[in-house]
């Protein structure tokens, strides 16, 4: 039998399943409430989450236990990094913000790199910038090796 991603095979799912199923659907990010730009120009480490209005967007469209998972590994995740960077890399600067749209690193050269949230569906994340290289989106759970990698070639 051939099928697609598209195709349920109702026979097989009963209807509390398909409830289950459909109810722990994580739903893409909204837009920020905000057009603003944040201008970053030296070594940095650039932690983003969601505004408050997209936070209760967010929180409308998915289950609770759904949301408060995503938000407890967002802040676990960039306790995490924070620590590490800290630690381990204090010469960098870490920026947080919630309240910009768009992130402009500008390198060493003039280049500038803009990079619009919207665009990214993760709630929470990190940019590596070193002003020489373009800005790396990182997995946070593996900071200590990302830090490394975009910081040392």
């Amino acid at each position: 039998m051939i099928g697609s991603c598209n195709q349920v095979n109702k026979g097989n799912i009963q209807p509390s399943e398909t409830s289950k199923v459909t109810k722990r659907r994580i739903i893409k990010k909204p837009g920020s409430s905000f057009n603003d730009t944040l201008n970053i120009k030296s070594n940095s480490a650039v932690f983003y989450v969601p505004d408050s209005v997209q936070m209760e967007k967010m929180k409308k469209v998915n289950e609770k236990e759904v949301f408060d998972l995503l938000i407890h590994n967002c802040y676990y995740q960039m306790q995490n990094a924070r620590q590490v960077i800290k630690k381990d890399w204090p010469k960098i600067k870490i920026i947080e913000t919630s309240t910009h749209r768009y992130l402009l690193f500008e390198k060493a050269n003039k280049e500038e790199k803009c990079i619009d949230l919207n665009d990214k569906n993760d709630i929470c994340g990190l940019f590596l910038f070193d002003g020489k290289k373009d800005p790396a989106l990182v997995d946070m759970p593996n900071i200590d090796t990302q830090l490394h990698l975009y910081f040392s070639y």
